[in-house]
């Protein structure tokens, strides 16, 4: 990718959800609901405090999370659409259990 984010931004690609319900049914592009979990693809250096330091981010490039529904500016890079948004607008990091890890 050739986009660097400034400061307390990140990137993200959304990432889908399933296209059919229980029942098999399809549920058209139109009608669903854009998804609120999401990939960092980059993450900014961090924001300044005060004093003029750098606070690094707590997310980093590969995580997974969750993003409030109007969260973040929609662009098209390399083809790609993403998101910018500042790190406050994200609500978590999504980590696998530890009883998924043992499954695996």
């Amino acid at each position: 990718m050739k986009f660097r984010p400034l400061h307390d931004r990140v990137v993200v690609r959304r990432i889908e959800s399933e296209e059919k319900t229980k029942g098999g049914i399809i549920i058209p592009d139109t009608a669903k609901e854009k998804p609120q979990e999401g990939e960092i693809v980059a993450v900014g250096p961090g924001a300044r405090d005060e004093s003029g330091k750098v606070a690094p981010l707590d997310v980093k490039a590969g995580d997974r999370i969750l993003f409030g529904k109007w969260s973040g500016t929609e662009v098209k890079i390399d083809g790609q659409d993403l998101l910018v948004m500042k790190e406050s607008d994200i609500m978590g990091v999504i980590t696998a259990s530890e009883s998924l890890q043992r499954a695996a």
